[in-house]
């Protein structure tokens, strides 16, 4: 037996003003998890600007490897893009979220918000981004193509073509990525459909299966 659910049940109700406004009812109730990221790009006065984000994904082919994302378009992080159309996905372990968290705080338009939150800047190798030297792993992208996610949205979704790719040495190893000191998911506060009870969001850790 399924719960079946085409519109949102009348008692699911917003634990904040807006929350179903800024965020689908069906994100909390479906709870998949999104690897954590920090996208950085430079403001138009030349400081760093650091967006902490997990509604991302990742696809290739022969013709190029993209990340597709969604960003409010009342962030720094829309303009700048639109502005410069390069960026730089970077990958923080469990250790680093705390300084990555501290980035939301500190993003006043005189701030770099990366060397305010305790992180480093490093030039991006490629694009003309800053990019985040202690991340294990940094995606330098370039934008090609953007649009509304639908009309009336406040958010907007960019699609970027990775045209560089940085791994820490300590992490090349496959499993290196994975566990205690690797990607780090968002838990986007899991609702219970037929309750209304939601749950605490948090952080959770990519564990590889093995196989039988």
């Amino acid at each position: 037996m399924k719960t079946e659910m085409a519109q949102q049940p009348q008692h699911l109700k917003e634990k904040w003003p807006g929350q179903f406004r800024v965020f689908s009812w069906v994100e909390y109730v479906a709870a998949v998890p999104q690897v954590v990221t920090i996208i950085t790009t430079w403001k138009q006065n030349r400081l760093p600007n650091a967006c902490l984000e997990a509604w991302s994904m990742f696809s290739g082919d022969t013709g190029g490897y993209y990340v597709v994302f969604s960003i409010m378009n009342s962030t720094h992080t829309y303009a700048n893009l639109l502005r410069t159309g390069e960026f730089v996905f970077n990958f923080p372990d469990a250790d680093l979220y705390g300084k990555c968290e501290d980035t939301i705080q500190n993003n006043a338009d005189d701030v770099d918000e990366i060397s305010a939150s305790g992180l480093s800047v490093e030039q991006a190798q490629v694009v003309d981004s800053p990019r985040i030297r202690e991340c294990f792993l940094n995606l330098e992208c370039k934008l090609r193509w953007h649009r509304p996610l639908h009309d009336g949205s406040v958010w907007h979704v960019f699609a970027g073509e990775v045209v560089h790719v940085a791994i820490d040495d300590n992490h090349l190893e496959s499993n290196g990525r994975y566990g205690a000191k690797g990607f780090v998911c968002n838990i986007h506060a899991p609702l219970n459909p037929k309750t209304g009870e939601q749950a605490e969001g948090g952080l959770g850790q990519i564990m590889p299966m093995r196989r039988k």
